[in-house]
């Protein structure tokens, strides 16, 4: 994916990455700082895409493109954290502030999340959705907030340049809207999914939207929706999904783009699962590896009567 971020990056006047200001990162790009100096006190989930990223950065700057971190939610959060070490208590953050809103967003979804991977070790196939959907409207919760901070802190500063390109990830799908709302009308936001064109050359086609991916993005454009049977299922399908999805980074891989690829074999498998498929494939899978679970789901839609009509193999 490194080429065709470059090629964007290259077509814009500034660049807007998705991360919090660090001093670490411009030594880093300047040059002072080592890249694997840089990214080892980091928890990086795919380093060598994570390097290039870094080389490429280091090209742009030498080149004089501006590079601006944004990403205030997480600054907001990194300084409660701080706060909090000092000794200090939730409690004394000011009510109604930045980080009091920053701070409960965090902790609803994060407790949120600790009752799901409870739940999915210990738990019934119902709870265990249940805790899903818990998960993803805490989930789409902070993700409301996180992109409204970030619109308004780009809106402020895009201002300074003719073009600019700007990082997130598919989940900030509303960002969107509300840049073009924060915008004065005359400026122009379009979006660009390099993940949907990567895989035009092999038929791939819609955005690697998994079932949770799908749910939580539903409570953040629909929060007061109300559709059981729907919300349910897409759970379902996000806890075998979450289980056969690769999830080490693919060094030297055999096709091009492999983990797009691997997304959406596992997205379309999931995606063809009933509510009893997912109860009947849950606790076999609940506490076996990624190689397994994928052996067994694989297995399991061969021995549908309409295993013929569903294209998945690993």
């Amino acid at each position: 994916m490194v080429p065709a971020i470059a090629g964007q990056m290259r077509r814009h006047g500034a660049v807007f990455l998705e991360e919090p200001s660090d001093p670490g990162f411009h030594r880093m790009i300047s040059g002072e700082l080592a890249v694997e100096d840089y990214l080892l006190a980091m928890d990086v989930e795919y380093p060598e895409f994570s390097r290039a990223m870094c080389r490429l950065l280091r090209e742009m700057h030498a080149d004089g493109k501006p590079i601006h971190q944004v990403e205030p939610f997480v600054q907001i959060l990194i300084y409660v954290q701080e706060f909090l070490a000092d000794g200090h208590r939730p409690d004394e953050l000011p009510p109604n502030s930045l980080p009091y809103h920053v701070y409960r967003a965090e902790r609803a979804a994060t407790g949120a999340l600790l009752a799901y991977y409870q739940t999915v070790s210990t738990g019934s196939f119902e709870s265990a959705v249940e805790a899903v959907v818990r998960f993803a409207r805490a989930d789409a919760a902070r993700f409301r907030l996180r992109d409204s901070l970030r619109a308004q802190e780009l809106a402020r500063l895009v201002s300074d340049y003719a073009s600019s390109y700007v990082e997130a990830g598919l989940m900030h799908f509303q960002l969107l809207g509300l840049l073009r709302r924060s915008l004065p009308s005359s400026d122009r936001v379009r979006p660009v999914f390099l993940a949907e064109d990567a895989l035009k050359p092999w038929a791939e086609t819609g955005r690697s939207y998994g079932p949770g991916d799908r749910l939580t993005l539903l409570y953040i454009f629909h929060p007061a929706t109300s559709q059981p049977g729907r919300e349910k299922l897409l759970a379902a399908q996000s806890m075998i999904y979450s289980r056969i999805l690769q999830k080490h980074e693919l060094n030297g891989a055999a096709e091009p783009f492999p983990h797009l690829r691997d997304e959406h074999r596992c997205i379309r498998a999931a995606r063809s699962l009933s509510m009893e498929d997912c109860r009947a494939l849950f606790p076999l899978m609940r506490r076996v590896g990624t190689t397994e679970a994928r052996g067994m789901i694989a297995e399991y839609l061969l021995k549908r009567k309409s295993a013929g009509e569903i294209a998945f193999a690993f």
